[in-house]
């Protein structure tokens, strides 16, 4: 149960009216403007990730509930049904549907990427998005691989194919869609820290690759280096991370 204005609310009745209500409560202006500063737009609440916990706890996991909230366009419930949502029970369509909305690189790959990422479909969905050349279907099927990498044990992997995958990001990712050139960058990062096999390869494909430039809209190109990031997590004794969650 949780309360609201002194009424106690059930998870029979969370509905998702009920669950807009508490998203709206929740929200503040200032978390509006940072993700309407990355790309959101209307409608957006401006709720924090971790002010979400709570409700998510309420309700666990609710398939239904999450397909409701997605398709209202709202940021935040958009977000909260990424949280909600059950990865095993979502056909390649489903997700295909879900990118499709995504508008947004924090819906595409901080969504999306990450609800397939806990599926059992999600190399075989990632990989068509890949190939898509549409800029966020790449960015998502990129960072769904990150996702895959920094959580699942290295055997879980073909060596083989992701060796290739940084081969293909050696040839491709300075002419990628912007937003793909962050997964992809992104990419070599993940393998040169998660997947201990190729630890090696991805720091000689980071130093083939290069700084990367990413064009932003009103202020000047931004340069990634994996290689920096590699670097710094070598330092630091991380070679080998994996999280023990995805999602939040």
């Amino acid at each position: 149960m949780m309360s609201r204005g002194g009424v106690i609310i059930t998870t029979s009745i969370m509905n998702a009216e009920v669950v807009m209500h508490e998203l709206e409560a929740l929200g503040k202006e200032r978390m509006k403007k940072m993700y309407v500063s990355n790309g959101a737009h209307e409608p957006v609440f401006g709720v924090a990730t971790g002010a979400m916990k709570p409700l998510v706890k309420q309700i666990k996991i609710n398939q239904p509930l999450a397909e409701e909230l997605y398709a209202t366009g709202n940021y935040d419930a958009m977000y909260f049904a990424g949280i909600i949502a059950d990865p095993k029970a979502m056909t390649a369509a489903d997700y295909d549907r879900w990118i499709d909305a995504a508008y947004f690189y924090m819906l595409s790959d901080y969504v999306v990427a990450v609800t397939l990422s806990e599926s059992g479909i999600a190399q075989e969905v990632a990989d068509t998005w890949i190939a898509s050349g549409e800029e966020l279907r790449m960015s998502a099927g990129w960072s769904c691989y990150c996702w895959l990498l920094g959580n699942r044990k290295d055997a879980e992997f073909d060596e083989s194919k992701i060796s290739n995958m940084l081969e293909l990001v050696v040839t491709t990712i300075h002419a990628a869609p912007e937003r793909a050139k962050y997964a992809m960058n992104n990419f070599i990062y993940t393998v040169g820290v998660s997947y201990t096999p190729l630890h090696e390869k991805a720091i000689e494909i980071a130093k083939a690759v290069g700084p990367v430039e990413v064009k932003q809209d009103k202020t000047k190109s931004k340069f990634l280096s994996a290689l920096d990031n590699i670097q710094k997590d070598v330092e630091k004794g991380r070679i080998g991370f994996k999280r023990k969650h995805v999602r939040c």
